[in-house]
């Protein structure tokens, strides 16, 4: 739709990411996977007739934020700092989709997951060993952003 406004996340939370040390940045990033599942699930309530596929999506984005746990596990520190300022991100993020209904909030998390996909691929430059990892959290972002395409073309029709 083209009265949404759609953010580009990571300059929306550069403040917060910039916040932390770089290696802690995987599991902020981890943490904000599990917000978006949050999102999904509320949207699996308020659209109930794409229920299924939407808690598909929010099993995906936890999926994602625990392999990036195991692959990058954060230090005691790490965690501590991301932990601390984890909410005032996640409010950051959700602060994009105020005003606008189920809809249109879908139509924004469709692009924030194709951006994921590119944060993920950005990290490969930190972490080329990791780079098979990093393709399939890209692609796991992608298989979210295909279907919320695929259903607000339903929605839409």
């Amino acid at each position: 739709m083209s009265d949404v406004v759609i953010p580009k996340f990571g300059e929306l939370l550069a403040d917060h990411l910039g916040g932390v040390e770089a290696g802690a940045l995987p599991f902020l990033l981890s943490q904000l996977e599990r917000t978006a599942a949050e999102r999904y699930r509320g949207w699996a309530e308020a659209v109930p007739e794409h229920r299924d596929g939407l808690l598909a999506c929010a099993a995906s984005e936890d999926e994602i934020a625990d392999r990036v746990e195991q692959l990058f596990p954060p230090t005691e520190a790490q965690r501590a700092s991301v932990l601390a300022m984890i909410g005032e991100a996640r409010d950051a993020y959700y602060a994009a989709f105020d005003g606008y209904g189920p809809v249109e909030q879908m139509t924004i998390q469709a692009n924030a997951e194709r951006q994921g996909a590119g944060a993920w691929q950005s990290l490969k430059n930190t972490y080329p060993d990791h780079s098979d990892a990093l393709d399939a959290l890209s692609q796991l972002e992608s298989t979210s952003a295909d279907y919320l395409d695929k259903t607000l073309k339903l929605l839409h029709h």
